[in-house]
């Protein structure tokens, strides 16, 4: 089992998903957790492509980190 990083980004009216460690791996959804859910199943399909390619599949390297930041708005 591989985990992933996502970023899940507002993007107009939708939202999108992407995975750093796959390149041209991404999603969109009307919702978060819709664009999470086609996320996952757009990793699914690229990997299944890199493999049908003979290509290798990029380990998961990136890594998240949530900083705070003290500001007046």
């Amino acid at each position: 089992m591989l985990k992933y990083s996502v970023i899940i980004e507002k993007a107009g009216g939708n939202y999108s998903a992407y995975c750093p460690d796959l390149p041209g791996c991404a999603a969109t959804g009307p919702s978060a957790e819709r664009a999470l859910a086609n996320i996952k199943k757009a990793i699914g399909f690229h990997i299944e492509g890199l493999k049908k390619e003979g290509l290798p599949v990029p380990r998961p390297s990136s890594k998240v980190e949530y900083i705070e930041v003290a500001v007046s708005l």
